[in-house]
């Protein structure tokens, strides 16, 4: 098994070039999966569909969202894949397993106002404050995933072209950033970040307050301390700002292709919810204004 979990890893890794979030779920739901197959005495070799389609129902039972069971079995057929790839096994039995469809939510995405209150929240009165100001404007200026966020190198920025390139997936993609977001970066780069970083060597543009590369787990406690200072009541995440640049471009006349390279989208279907959001948005907006609605 730990052979198999191994090769299904550097499969994730390197032929699927899957980031860190989708790799650590993928190897949960297979080591979960594979804890129940273990119990009821099925090799992994040797599971069928029917295995799988009873695997399903146990989630279910067991009070799992739809999402988490679709996530589940995708993860399942991938770990197949790799198993053929690698001659293990001749064929996918999770292949034909279809979960019931799931329903998308779509996003919370923050006002214009909102966005504004929130960017504010940091005071630009000390090293941190810069810091954090930096981050949370950069944020939103570009619509970056926040694994993106903190990979960035100081290289990355490009603030006389007014420009960053960001990494991901193997491919890189430019992204625009508007003069407010090209002044409060200047200052963390020229005058702030040379204060945090203790190793010159150090490439990370973003670092925490011991000078070392800023950690996921710090940044969502930054969003969340913000998030009360400012008291907006909206659940904010890290991907709160992402979905509301996304859909502040589209409402102010940006085409979804345009969107969809900047967000480093590989299927334009993944872009098309935020037109879907809009549509909602202006549905209320006719149904609370229009005199006979």
């Amino acid at each position: 098994m730990t052979e198999l979990m191994t090769a299904y890893e550097m499969y994730l890794k390197t032929e699927k070039q899957a980031s860190a979030n989708t790799i650590g779920s993928y190897l949960r739901d297979v080591n979960q999966f594979s804890a129940v197959m273990e119990e009821r005495g099925i090799e992994l070799t040797d599971v069928i569909a029917r295995d799988i389609e009873e695997y399903t129902h146990l989630l279910v039972g067991k009070g799992k969202s739809a999402a988490t069971v679709t996530r589940s079995v995708a993860a399942v057929k991938s770990f197949y894949n790799c198993l053929i790839s690698h001659g293990i096994v001749n064929h996918n039995p999770a292949r034909g397993i279809k979960p019931g469809k799931v329903e998308r939510k779509l996003p919370e995405i923050l006002t214009g106002r909102e966005v504004e209150l929130f960017l504010e929240q940091p005071q630009c009165e000390d090293l941190k404050g810069y810091r954090d100001r930096a981050m949370l404007e950069l944020l939103y200026a570009t619509g970056i995933r926040v694994s993106e966020l903190i990979e960035l190198n100081l290289q990355n920025l490009n603030l006389s072209a007014a420009l960053l390139r960001c990494s991901s997936k193997g491919r890189d993609r430019i992204i625009p950033l508007y003069p407010a977001a090209v002044r409060i970066l200047t200052e963390y780069v020229n005058h702030v970040r040379p204060q945090l970083v203790h190793n010159k060597e150090e490439p990370a543009l973003f670092v925490n307050m011991s000078g070392e590369r800023m950690s996921r787990q710090g940044f969502w406690k930054l969003i969340k301390y913000y998030q009360e200072k400012a008291g907006i009541q909206k659940e904010v995440t890290p991907h709160t700002l992402r979905h509301s640049f996304a859909v502040h471009l589209l409402e102010n006349g940006a085409d979804l292709h345009s969107i969809q390279e900047m967000l480093g989208h590989a299927d334009i279907s993944s872009t098309q919810i935020y037109s879907k959001l809009l549509t909602q948005k202006i549905k209320e907006v006719y149904l609370k204004a229009h005199p006979r609605a």
